[in-house]
């Protein structure tokens, strides 16, 4: 199987207040698959975001090499790595961030219309990600209107909109109830499947984690495959 991300020597660290250097990730090397599912564990404040941060483009590695499908996406722009980060990847985070002024399908368009797709083909990607996740009698609801399950789940539709190869998915089901967070991140995994999307969820979840193909744990620093 290809890999889609290949990272090399990644560390990533800050200073505090008095100077001193903080650790998040050093040094980590690993692989992930195309259309794999992957999940990462670890304690709170173990770096868990910032390593999906990273892999996103949404932060910058203080040394070491991410590969994209064998492009060092180091090398991007800012300009390069937000076009990248809206045609390629996929984000859901543990607050949806809908907008509330915009229905679901609405909401679920507009990466599609960032990216200059036609309204017409924005709008039929989107219900049909939308039915896919168990929302078609909910596609002219605003989120004031819907369960927090089902904002999640419009969540995943609109990262799934421009059939990006990459989902990162931090903390997906944090804020659900056990029972809604089950159906939500079953979902999530049915739906990258189908759309042949590779998963890396960050989760505190315990099975959920290990119904992934391959999990890892972050911790120290070291990002290690659990075997």
């Amino acid at each position: 199987m290809t890999d889609i991300i290949r990272i090399d020597k990644l560390s990533k660290s800050y200073f505090d207040g008095a100077g001193k250097e903080l650790i998040i990730l050093s040094e980590s090397s690993t692989q992930f698959k195309k259309n794999e599912t992957v999940s990462v564990v670890g304690t709170s404040g173990s770096g868990k975001s910032t390593l999906l941060n990273l892999l996103g483009g949404l932060d910058r590695p203080t040394s070491g090499t991410i590969l994209f499908n064998s492009d060092n996406i180091s090398e991007y722009s800012a300009d390069e790595l937000a076009d990248w980060r809206n045609q390629r990847i996929g984000f859901i985070f543990q607050a949806h961030h809908l907008l509330p002024d915009f229905t679901a399908l609405e909401n679920t368009c507009i990466p599609g219309l960032i990216a200059g797709t036609p309204l017409q083909e924005c709008q039929k990607r989107a219900n049909e990600l939308l039915i896919a996740v168990g929302l078609s009698d909910r596609l002219t609801h605003k989120p004031n209107q819907l369960s927090g399950g089902e904002q999640q789940r419009v969540a995943i539709a609109r990262a799934l909109v421009n059939s990006p190869e990459l989902i990162l998915a931090d903390e997906p089901t944090g804020n659900l109830d056990h029972a809604t967070g089950e159906i939500v991140g079953a979902m999530l995994q049915e739906v990258c499947q189908q759309q042949n999307t590779t998963l890396i969820l960050v989760t505190h979840n315990t099975k959920l984690a290990n119904q992934m193909d391959c999990q890892y744990r972050l911790f120290n620093g070291n990002l290690e495959r659990i075997e």
